[in-house]
């Protein structure tokens, strides 16, 4: 834009009308400079990348360094004009991307796998792992008499279709020696999915850890009357949710570069101060319980983010061992005929320096 500026104010000065003596046609001269410079102006306010983001879920604390970075203009440093809408589903979040509907999405990195394993050639991309330590889990209450994960065989399941923890059902079930046939399910919105349980229309639920379990006590559900089964208790070392981008954006490295370095940015602000972060919340959804949504946050922060891997690495990047187990038992649960190779998940071609991914306070 200076650069324009300069080479219009050259112009300006080597024009006839400047040349030219007399106050109207300098007069002329500099309404015709005032006009280009603000035509150039216009233009370089609408030179914005248009980027289109889908969350996995709702407004809440754990996903509030996107609204945070939105709200402060990170991404418009960037050159970005972001759009964001929430979801309902991880798996719903990657149908987003893969469909081009979406440019960019956060989405459970395990219904990636299973996405990328079924269309070769199609492959969706992780550029940045979020959630180090997974937040699955499936809930009950312990007056349906469910004590252990035996006991949910015969039992009905509650749960959005593209819940992270739904499609991994399967997965734990094995891990836990039940035929996950064995149980019945039933398609919920995320605002019925605790509610059915409260009321017993479901056995037992599914969801993230922080969202389930807080959203059950807001609805008078005390955690000493829960039963809660994490899927990493069941021996599942996978990773969770990750920013993933289209492979026609992936073709757009500066652009997926200034996204991260947007997000990382807000995140490394609300991580010192996640206040911040529920603040740009509610400014999202006037809705929400911002004391809720600071212990939700909170926990996110402290049991999948802030893990020590990312303490001593930065956020963004996988351990490539274990990343690589991840897949292949993924693909195990799923029954999928092939795991897809590790770079055919996740890249990290767009992580900045390792300096600048240190998030933690």
């Amino acid at each position: 834009m200076i650069r324009l500026f300069s080479r219009l104010a050259t112009r300006f000065r080597s024009s006839p009308a400047r040349q030219r003596t007399g106050g109207a046609a300098h007069l002329a001269g500099a309404t015709s400079l005032a006009a280009m410079i603000a035509l150039a102006a216009v233009t370089g306010a609408h030179a914005d990348t248009p980027v289109k983001f889908t969350l996995d879920w709702v407004f809440q604390g754990p996903t509030s360094p996107f609204l945070v970075a939105l709200e402060k203009g990170y991404y418009k440093d960037e050159g970005l004009d972001v759009t964001m809408d929430p979801g309902q589903g991880s798996a719903g979040a990657v149908q987003r991307v893969a469909s081009g509907a979406y440019d960019i999405g956060f989405a459970d990195v395990n219904s990636l796998i299973e996405y990328n394993a079924k269309n070769p050639g199609k492959e969706i991309l992780c550029v940045f792992m979020a959630y180090d330590f997974p937040p699955f889990g499936v809930y009950a209450l312990k007056k349906s008499g469910i004590k252990t994960p035996a006991d949910l065989a015969g039992k009905k399941l509650g749960a959005p279709v593209f819940d992270a923890s739904f499609r991994l059902f399967p997965a734990f079930a094995k891990k836990v020696g039940i035929d996950p046939k064995s149980v019945e399910s039933v398609n919920l919105t995320p605002q019925l999915r605790e509610q059915s349980l409260v009321q017993g229309t479901v056995d037992f639920i599914s969801g993230h850890y922080f969202s389930s379990v807080l959203d059950l006590e807001a609805r008078g559900v005390k955690l000493d009357d829960l039963v809660v089964f994490t899927y990493s208790d069941a021996g599942m070392d996978v990773y969770g949710n990750g920013i993933i981008v289209s492979p026609q954006m992936a073709e757009k490295p500066e652009v997926v570069k200034g996204f991260l370095r947007a997000t990382i940015k807000a995140w490394k602000e609300v991580a010192a101060n996640p206040e911040i972060g529920v603040a740009a919340a509610k400014n999202r959804d006037p809705l929400i319980d911002e004391a809720l949504e600071l212990r939700r946050l909170n926990m996110s922060l402290q049991m999948n983010v802030l893990t020590p891997y990312v303490k001593e690495n930065g956020m963004g990047d996988v351990d490539p061992k274990r990343f690589a187990r991840s897949i292949k038992d993924v693909a195990d649960a799923f029954g999928l005929p092939d795991a897809p190779a590790p770079e055919k998940v996740f890249t990290d071609y767009y992580l900045p320096p390792k300096a600048d991914r240190m998030v933690a306070p």
